[in-house]
């Protein structure tokens, strides 16, 4: 019962994720287009886009879908040796495999909040023709890891309960 809770936890935290990567996905493709159209028709564009488009949308795009993916099976993977052996031992290499990148997103979520912490209450910025605030854009990091942190927790309960590897 509490697994399938987690599970089902774990499906909704990545699904939001993912749908929030969507939309920064169609900001940027709305934000980089206005720009283009107002460049072209008068000279002019936004101030700005460029810091937005690399700092704000492509974080977010990047990091937020990441357990998305994972809860699906769809990262790289190469399982051509694998795949040849017992069940038994692919799932215990699967758990293996599951243990380090718990500690390796573990790891990342854990220094990538120190340093949004450390950002946010410097209010970093970047040099721009304006007041350009970085600090917002940290937190993609941590809780896009802590979702992938979550996935692959949730892929390594679901192994465990179904006795096999995906």
């Amino acid at each position: 019962m509490i697994t399938r809770t987690f599970e089902t936890l774990t499906e909704w935290v990545a699904k939001s994720a993912l749908v929030l990567a969507a939309m920064f996905l169609v900001l940027m493709a709305l934000h980089v287009s206005l720009d283009v159209g107002l460049r072209y028709i008068y000279g002019k564009s936004f101030p700005g886009t460029l810091e937005v488009v690399s700092f704000y949308y492509m974080v977010a795009v990047v990091f937020l879908p990441l357990a998305y993916v994972e809860l699906q099976q769809e990262h790289i993977s190469v399982d051509v040796l694998v795949g040849r052996l017992p069940h038994s031992l692919q799932l215990a290499l699967y758990l293996f495999a599951g243990t380090l990148g718990l500690i390796y997103f573990g790891m990342l979520c854990y220094q990538s909040y120190l340093d949004a912490l450390r950002a946010t209450l410097r209010l970093e910025t970047a040099m721009a023709n304006f007041n350009f605030y970085l600090w917002p854009s940290r937190w993609a990091l941590p809780v896009g890891f802590a979702a992938m942190f979550l996935a692959i927790l949730a892929n390594m309960i679901k192994a465990l309960r179904l006795r096999q590897a995906p």
